[in-house]
This record gives structure tokens, C-alpha cells and sequence, in this order.
């Protein structure tokens, strides 16, 4: 009996050992059997056609970002796995190790960058409003006094914040963009600030709503997020540059922008 327990003991200790070392610092590694390694990435599926769910065809995360890291994490040797959640969680869960990398149309700003690493930026889109059709907002300045949304955390509550400064508004967050469209159908907000080729696909399911430019709304891009001194930055910075050199980039930019390359 003592050494049938003795037996497991060493069974169980030598599982731990095996498990602790598939993965390190939430990159796995290789399998034994030569397998492709997984890397967790983090995003907030409500920014279209960045990253999204199309309900309607499965639950499955697809986009722009997502056909873009996949074509990268094949020619790198690594599994994607993607994990959805709110905008604003994203870089502390990249901070607590608890995933490899951010890709979610996020913007490299200087306050990002003392806290994550960023590649090279892939996609360059404009700010601007959204706005119902019927209102009487039809520039900029008409928003003195209204309530305008932005999704919390992201680039866009930056800007607003920036714009107060010239017109005073309200100004109101939410955690997903949908929230925010649905606030603004209803009356609830007056306006919302988002990017121009996501604000897209939006008004292609909200016919009651328009857009509206505003002042410097020129961004820096979106680019890929990782841990302070990680190694792949330089890895997938390599691969989009071969990407952009060999056309690979710009078709799939078609497939998701129909051919925008640049500013909106």
C-alpha cells in the first residue's frame, strides 16, 4: 500500500512538472508533438469589421484584425485564440499576463505606450460623430449642451475630452459600442464619436443616422499590443512588414474597408 501511494505521489508531482512547463507567461509552447503553439489574443468584438460577431451567420469572432493576426500567426508558427471583452479591460488583462497580445483597432497614444509595447500601425481611419438624421445638429458646434457618447477607455473619450475645451457638452461613456448606437436611436444621446470606416457599419443597419466630421480628427493608426520588452513585437512587426511589401496587407484591406487604404 505505501508504495502504490508513493507511486502516485511521484505520478502526480511529475503532471505538475509537464504542466507547469507547457506554458510560460501565457505563450505556450511547442507541443510534443510538434504542434503549432497558442497565442491568446484579447479584443472587444463590437468594433466592425475590425473585430465583430455577424449573429446572424455564427458566434464566431471574424474581422479585419482577426483574418489579419491569423495570417500572421500561421507564417510565425502559432495558434490564435481570441477572447472577447470590454475595451477598457484590455490592456490591464495584458498587464496581468493574462493574455499574449491586444489587437483591437486600438490606437498607439502616448499614454497606451507607457504601459505596452505597440507594433508598427496597419490601418489608419478619421474620427467623427454619428447623429441621428432627423436632429438639428449638423455641424460640430451644434453639440453645444448635448450629450454625446464614447465607448470608455478608447481614443475617441481622449478626443471628447480634447473637444470640450472648444464646445461644452456632456459627455457620456459605455463599455460596448452597440450600447452607445442604441442610446442614440433612442434619444438618449445626441451624438456619438467613433471611427469613420466602423461608423460604417453601423449606418448600414441604422438608416435613421448620419455622419458628421470634427475638427482634427486625424488618428495614429492601430496597431498591435504586447507586453513591455516582449520579443514577438519585433516577430510581427517583421511579418506586417512583408505583408505591406507583397500586397498581402492591402488585399485584405479591400476585403474589409473595399479598398480604403489610408484616411477616411
Amino acid at each position: 500500500m505505501k508504495k502504490r501511494i508513493l507511486a502516485f505521489l511521484i505520478i502526480t508531482v511529475l503532471l505538475g512538472i509537464l504542466a507547469a512547463c507547457g506554458t510560460t507567461n501565457g505563450v505556450s509552447t511547442n507541443n510534443s508533438d510538434g504542434g503549432k503553439r497558442e497565442l491568446v489574443m484579447a479584443t472587444s468584438a463590437d468594433f466592425p469589421p475590425f473585430e465583430y460577431v455577424d449573429t446572424v451567420k455564427s458566434e464566431e469572432i471574424i474581422g479585419f484584425d482577426v483574418d489579419l493576426v491569423n495570417k500572421i500567426g500561421k507564417k510565425l508558427n502559432y495558434e490564435i485564440k481570441v477572447k472577447d471583452m470590454d475595451f477598457n479591460g484590455l490592456i490591464p488583462a495584458l498587464q496581468a499576463n493574462k493574455v499574449d497580445f491586444v489587437m483591437s483597432g486600438m490606437a498607439p497614444t502616448p499614454e497606451r505606450k507607457k504601459n505596452v509595447d505597440f507594433t508598427d500601425s496597419y490601418y489608419t481611419s478619421n474620427l467623427l460623430m454619428i447623429v441621428d438624421k432627423k436632429s438639428k445638429i449638423k455641424s460640430f458646434k451644434d453639440i453645444k449642451g448635448k450629450k454625446v457618447g464614447v465607448q470608455v477607455g478608447s481614443i475617441q473619450e481622449a478626443k471628447a475630452k480634447e473637444l470640450q475645451k472648444t464646445v461644452k457638452f456632456h459627455l457620456e461613456n459605455r463599455d460596448r459600442l452597440p450600447d452607445l448606437v442604441q442610446e442614440l436611436s433612442s434619444g438618449r444621446m445626441n451624438a456619438v464619436i467613433m471611427e469613420g470606416v466602423v461608423s460604417k457599419g453601423y449606418l448600414k443597419t441604422n438608416k435613421n443616422l448620419t455622419t458628421i466630421s470634427i475638427p482634427n480628427g486625424e488618428t495614429s493608426g492601430t496597431a498591435i499590443a504586447f507586453p513591455k520588452g516582449s520579443k514577438l513585437t519585433k516577430k510581427f512587426n517583421a511579418e506586417l512588414d512583408k505583408m505591406k511589401e507583397n500586397g498581402e496587407l492591402d488585399k485584405l484591406i479591400v476585403k474589409w474597408f473595399g479598398g480604403q487604404k489610408s484616411n477616411e
